[in-house]
């Protein structure tokens, strides 16, 4: 639904880079003569709650359990932990979320639950202190060799 609507907002409506991904209703003139939604503004709400009602609405009406809209960039940055295989990965993706700094990403989105924790940290355990060694000359050698590209 999200993936539509965000086609939706570029596609019809042309919705650039800076228009907010859930734009408030636009009020106007009804045919009755009195106030009624006209269309979307180019403006955000004020706060998320007529997002969340949105949200909820949706939801119910495609027969599914309600997820606040947070839950969206939560599961994107759970999704960047897992795939980014470096620091710069994971910076890029950060930055395609809008954020300018990645500490942002860190602390406000994409909480770890202890189970993910408890699975890292067995994994960390299974590895071999050469493999660890080995990844990080990797990376090492993977920077100088970008350093020496841009100069």
């Amino acid at each position: 639904m999200v993936t539509d609507w965000c086609q939706h907002l570029r596609t019809v409506l042309l919705w650039g880079e800076e228009d907010p991904l859930f734009p408030k209703t636009q009020v106007g003139l009804g045919e009755s003569g009195g106030f009624a939604a006209t269309g979307l503004s180019r403006e955000g709400w004020r706060d998320a709650g007529p997002i969340r009602a949105i949200f909820k609405d949706a939801f119910t009406a495609a027969g599914l359990p309600y997820f606040n809209p947070r839950s969206f960039p939560d599961t994107l940055v759970q999704r960047g932990q897992r795939i980014c295989t470096t620091p710069e990965d994971f910076r890029a993706w950060s930055l395609n979320l809008g954020h300018q700094g990645v500490l942002t990403t860190f602390t406000s989105y994409g909480q770890m639950s202890s189970q993910r924790q408890a699975e890292l940290i067995r994994a960390m355990g299974k590895r071999s202190p050469a493999e660890g060694a080995e990844r990080l000359a990797a990376m090492v050698a993977e920077t100088v060799r970008k350093y020496q590209a841009e100069i």
